[in-house]
C-alpha cells in the first residue's frame, strides 16, 4: 500500500508519482454526509505559483509605449475628440442668428473688460497694461477649448487678488511665471481628470472663502478712493497701513471715488428700468418701447465705460504737465504703453540686484499660491458654469483643461493668471450670446484699445 491510497469508499487508487511534483501542492478536503455513514476522500490538485515574480526596470519601460499608444488611440476617437474641442459641436450649427448675438455679446463684454482690467492689475499690484494683455489671447483661447458660452476668459478680482498676496511686491516677471505655472498645474489636473475634487468642495467653504475675498478687495480699493499708499497680504495689515496714512487722504480723489460708486449703482438699477406693459400681461410692447427699453439696459451695461470715459475726460482737463503727482489735483493711471506685447517665454530666471534668481528659488519665493491660485480658479470658474447652465451637466475635467492652457498662452503675452468672471459672465448672458464665438470680438476690441487708444488711458483717474 505504500505506493497507494485508498479511500474510505470504494478504495480508489492514486499515484504519488502524479501529486508530489515540486510545483504542485496537495490538499485534502474529506465531505461528511449526514445522512450516509460512508464518505469519500477527494484529492483536489491546486498549482502553486509560488511568490509573485518582481517584473524588472527593463519590462515596465518596454511596456510604457503600448500604454501610451493605447491612450492615444483611445482619445483620438471622434466622441473623445468633439468633447475636447466644444467648437466641433456647435460650429456646424452655427447660424446668421447666431453671429450676431455673438458680435452683441462679444461688444458689450469688450467695453466691461478694458476699463475692469486696468483695476484688476492695481488690485494685483501690476502695472496696468498687464490687465490689457490677459484679456485678448486668453479669449480666442477658449473659443475652441471652452465647454460655457457664458464664460469670458480673463483677469478676475478674485486672480488678481491671489496674485497680489503670492507676489508681494516681486515684480511682474514673477507675475507671468506665475500664470505660466498656474496653467501648467491646471493642464495636469485637467488631463488626469481630477476636475471632480471639485465636488468635494462645500458650499460654506466656498461662501466664506468668497466673503472673505471680497473684503480684500475692498480694502484694496479704499486706499485708491482716499488716495493714499497702504499695502497688505491680509485684511488686518492693509487695515493698519491704511490707518497710518489716513491723514494723507487727497479730498478730490475721494470725492471723485464716491461721487463714480454713487453713479454705478444708479445706471445699475437704470439698466433695469423698463417702460411699457410687463410682461406677466402678455400685453407686447412697441417698437419704441422696446427701443427706448434696449437703450436703457445698454447704458446700464456699459457703466464701466461711461464713467471710464467721462473720468478721463475730467482727468485730462485737471492734469498738469510738469507737476508732481502729489501736487495734482487727480491721480491718474498714467503711462501705458502702445502696441502689442512682445510674444517670448515666460522668465525662467530673473535679475533681481545684480544677482541671477533661477527658477527654482522663483518658486519657492512665491510659496503656495502656485498651488491655491490655480484651484481657486478652477473653482471660480466651475461656478460660472454652474450659475449658466441651466441644469445641464459642466465638464469641470474640460474646464480644467481650457483654462490652464489659456493661462500657458497668456504668459507668453506677459499676462498675471485669470479665470471666468462672474460679472462679465452675467453681462454677455444678459447680452444674448449664443456661443464662445463671443469672446472674438472681445479681444479684437481689447487689441484695437491696445493699438490705438492707450495714450488717452493715461489720463483715467485712478478713484475711477
Amino acid at each position: 500500500m505504500s505506493g497507494e491510497t485508498k479511500g474510505g469508499g470504494g478504495g480508489k487508487k492514486v499515484d504519488h508519482a502524479t501529486i508530489t511534483t515540486p510545483t504542485l501542492q496537495r490538499k485534502f478536503i474529506q465531505k461528511h454526509e449526514q445522512s450516509v455513514s460512508v464518505g469519500s476522500d477527494d484529492f483536489i490538485l491546486v498549482e502553486d505559483l509560488g511568490p509573485h515574480r518582481k517584473i524588472s526596470v527593463k519590462e515596465k519601460v518596454d511596456s510604457f509605449g503600448p500604454w501610451v499608444q493605447k491612450k492615444y488611440r483611445k482619445s483620438m476617437t471622434m466622441k473623445n475628440l468633439m468633447r475636447r474641442l466644444p467648437i466641433l459641436q456647435w460650429l456646424p450649427q452655427y447660424n446668421a442668428g447666431d453671429a450676431v448675438g455673438d458680435l452683441v455679446a462679444g461688444v458689450t463684454v469688450g467695453l466691461t473688460v478694458i476699463p475692469q482690467s486696468l483695476a484688476y492689475s492695481n488690485i494685483a499690484g501690476l502695472p496696468p497694461e498687464y490687465g490689457l494683455y490677459g484679456s485678448f489671447l486668453g479669449a480666442f483661447m477658449y473659443i475652441f477649448l471652452g465647454s460655457c458660452k457664458d464664460v469670458p476668459m480673463g483677469p478676475t478680482a478674485i486672480c488678481s487678488l491671489l496674485t497680489y498676496t503670492t507676489l508681494k511686491g516681486l515684480g511682474p516677471q514673477y507675475a507671468i511665471q506665475l500664470c505660466f505655472l498656474s496653467g501648467v498645474i491646471q493642464l495636469i489636473m485637467g488631463i488626469a481628470g481630477l476636475g471632480i475634487i471639485i465636488d468635494f468642495i462645500s458650499d460654506p467653504v466656498s461662501s466664506g472663502f468668497t466673503s472673505a475675498v471680497a473684503l480684500l478687495i475692498t480694502m484694496s480699493q479704499v486706499k485708491d478712493i482716499l488716495g493714499v499708499k497702504a499695502a497688505g497680504s491680509t485684511f488686518v495689515e492693509m487695515w493698519m497701513s491704511l490707518s497710518r496714512d489716513i491723514h494723507h487722504t487727497r479730498l478730490w480723489d475721494t470725492l471723485l471715488g464716491i461721487v463714480c460708486i454713487i453713479c454705478l449703482l444708479l445706471l445699475r438699477m437704470l439698466g433695469d428700468v423698463k417702460i411699457g406693459p410687463a410682461e406677466s400681461t402678455g400685453i407686447p410692447c412697441t417698437k419704441f418701447q422696446r427701443t427706448f427699453n434696449k437703450i436703457l439696459w445698454l447704458i446700464g451695461t456699459s457703466r464701466n465705460s461711461i464713467l471710464v470715459v467721462l473720468g478721463g475726460i475730467l482727468g485730462y482737463n485737471l492734469y498738469q504737465p510738469g507737476v508732481p503727482d502729489h501736487e495734482q489735483s487727480l491721480l491718474v493711471i498714467g503711462h501705458i504703453p502702445p502696441g502689442l506685447p512682445e510674444w517670448e517665454l515666460p522668465p525662467f530666471s530673473v535679475v533681481q540686484n545684480n544677482v541671477t534668481v533661477g527658477f527654482l528659488e522663483m518658486v519657492s519665493q512665491m510659496g503656495q499660491g502656485i498651488v491655491v491660485l490655480p484651484l481657486v480658479a478652477l473653482l471660480e470658474n466651475i461656478a460660472i458654469c454652474k450659475a449658466f447652465s441651466n441644469g445641464k451637466t459642466v465638464d469641470a475635467t474640460q474646464e480644467l483643461i481650457a483654462i490652464g492652457l489659456c493661462n500657458i498662452g497668456n504668459s507668453f503675452c506677459k499676462s498675471f493668471p485669470g479665470s471666468g468672471s462672474l460679472s462679465r459672465s452675467a453681462v454677455n448672458n444678459s447680452s444674448g450670446v449664443r456661443t464662445p464665438l463671443g469672446g472674438l470680438y472681445t479681444g479684437i476690441l481689447v487689441i484695437t484699445s491696445l493699438l490705438f487708444c492707450t495714450p488717452y488711458f493715461y489720463y483715467i483717474p485712478k478713484t475711477a
